[in-house]
């Protein structure tokens, strides 16, 4: 059975989406509030995970375990790392790495887990043409794109981090919770897709351009989010 689990890091990433579900119920787990519902008829479990790592991994297993969720959908804001990417864009994974994981003493790549085998995490092709199709539907003036997540407990907001994540990764978007979602999803046997809306450049400027534009980079993905859900139905 479809039931699609959607995580913002924030209230606002989410509070759209709540609105215009049919709400079951609401279970606390973890500090976490998950509003299990509908939304178009398709059934949702909606949740506001918090910010960083630690919780956007908690959050996945909790959807796992307790709601048995079948799809993974982690909606939000990120920094551009991509001159093709400016502020209200978005861009929709193609995969996933941790920037903060260094254990290459060992001889591990830059970003890769230990024992895991591979330092991307994949997000599911189906779900990555669902998510850029409905946003050509909803947000037809909005520029979208795939590409990759790189993730790590911090906001960028300096130049010289925004080029290091550049050179040494090839990331399209920075932000703090995504590989959490992927690595959790993957470990779970779930297909997810991270869709997230540019709010700032992720320079000297990100500071400034934050606030200004988070709140409609938040209702542009909430948009495609809504839209997107009605295309995994089986």
């Amino acid at each position: 059975m479809v039931k699609i689990g959607i995580i913002g890091a924030m209230e606002l990433e989410v509070e759209q989406l709540k609105k215009e579900m049919n709400l079951n119920a609401i279970i606390r787990k973890a500090g976490m509030d998950f509003h299990e519902g509908t939304l178009d008829d398709v059934p949702v479990v909606i949740v506001r995970c918090g910010i960083g790592k630690v919780n956007a991994a908690l959050c996945v297993q909790i959807l796992a375990d307790e709601f048995r969720i079948s799809h993974v959908i982690n909606t939000g804001v990120a920094g551009s790392l991509n001159a093709r990417l400016d502020i209200g864009d978005i861009l929709v994974s193609k995969d996933a790495i941790h920037h903060d994981m260094d254990v290459r003493v060992f001889g591990y790549q830059l970003g890769e887990v230990p024992q895991i085998g591979f330092r991307e995490f994949q997000a599911d092709e189906h779900l990555v043409a669902l998510a850029i199709g409905a946003c050509k539907k909803v947000n037809p003036d909005i520029h979208v794109m795939s590409g990759r997540v790189v993730s790590g407990d911090q906001f960028i907001s300096n130049k010289e981090v925004k080029e290091r994540l550049i050179s040494q990764f090839q990331g399209d978007c920075a932000e703090m919770e995504g590989a959490s979602v992927a690595h959790g999803a993957y470990l779970n046997s779930i297909p997810f897709v991270i869709i997230r809306a540019i709010s700032d450049k992720a320079d000297d400027s990100a500071e400034m351009d934050y606030p200004t534009f988070e709140a409609a980079a938040a209702k542009h993905s909430a948009a495609l989010v809504k839209e997107m859900v009605k295309g995994i139905l089986p």
